[in-house]
């Protein structure tokens, strides 16, 4: 059974499968597809508003989450709504998501920002080096010690998008 309709996810699933969930980056790991209970619960029921998200993971411990966003123009950058309110652009596709799952750390999401912190004695979750090599294996893509970089460039290439699209949605 496929899991989703974006083949770098069905690829990442069936790493999650052999690896386990959560063990390949803190707190991260694959959901249902598209499942918008949490964006109903949280952030709007407009069925227009859903119509161009797709949530597929888990962020933290706490409940944020990933979602693509259909940016309009075929792209599909990802985005992270907070389990305490925010909602930001973190990569430009879902490369770059796993380029920042290798960090290895869960995000801090508020209506602010997003950052990616760990300390350089924190160990890495059991199946980080197996996922390192896998995104190079299948990517050719390295692992990033320079998160504020990745989310940095996708909130610059669509970040002020991102916030014009679901001002017409959210109320604050």
């Amino acid at each position: 059974m496929t899991y989703s309709p974006v083949p770098e996810l069905n690829l990442l699933k069936a790493f999650q499968d052999e690896h386990g969930y959560e063990s390949y980056s803190e707190c991260f790991g694959l959901d249902d597809w598209n499942d918008v209970s949490g964006l109903t619960a949280g952030w709007s029921k407009d069925p227009e508003f859903l119509a161009r998200l797709r949530p597929f993971a888990r962020a933290t411990g706490g409940g944020s989450f990933y979602a693509l966003w259909e940016a309009g123009d075929g792209a599909l950058p990802v985005v992270v709504f907070g389990d305490e309110g925010g909602e930001h652009v973190v990569a430009r596709d879902v490369r770059e998501l796993f380029q920042l799952l290798t960090f290895d750390s869960e995000p801090m999401v508020d209506h602010d920002g997003v950052t990616f912190y760990r300390d350089a004695d924190d160990e890495h979750s059991e199946a980080r080096d197996a996922f390192v090599a896998w995104l190079e294996t299948h990517f050719g893509l390295a692992a990033t010690d320079d998160p504020e970089g990745v989310v940095g460039a996708a909130q610059a290439e669509y970040g002020e998008r991102f916030t014009t699209w679901k001002g017409a949605y959210l109320a604050y």
